[in-house]
């Protein structure tokens, strides 16, 4: 299946569909004819810029709706977690990430003291 993200103006995900990989560059000018706006393809699998069948990895993340393309990174952003200001942008995946690492699985985040707690 081919997955294709359009974007707004502002290179939001506004919507999400999907499509045969047999049609090619035909699916593509589809949703152009049809649909019109701007079309992106991405990946269902692929999560933070690995893909999960060891396929190809394309850009970065599978698009969601509020998640933002960014052309210069050639990748699709989720949105930052508004429950966790601090978090940074990992460059690598693209994904949003506590400002420093984890000591186990079993700490979670706290974001009022800004450290990990048991």
């Amino acid at each position: 299946m081919a997955h294709w993200a359009q974007i707004d103006e502002n290179n939001k995900v506004i919507q999400v569909t999907v499509g045969s990989n047999e049609d090619g560059d035909e699916g593509y000018q589809w949703l152009i004819d049809n649909i019109g706006g701007t079309w992106i393809k991405t990946s269902y699998n692929t999560i933070g810029g690995v893909h999960t069948n060891g396929g190809t990895p394309l850009r970065k993340n599978y698009a969601g709706i509020g998640y933002t393309y960014d052309p210069e990174r050639d990748a699709f952003i989720p949105p930052k977690p508004e429950q966790y200001p601090s978090w940074v942008l990992n460059e690598e995946t693209c994904l949003w990430e506590p400002p420093m690492p984890s000591p186990s699985e079993e700490h979670t985040w706290d974001e009022e003291l800004g450290q990990w707690i048991l």
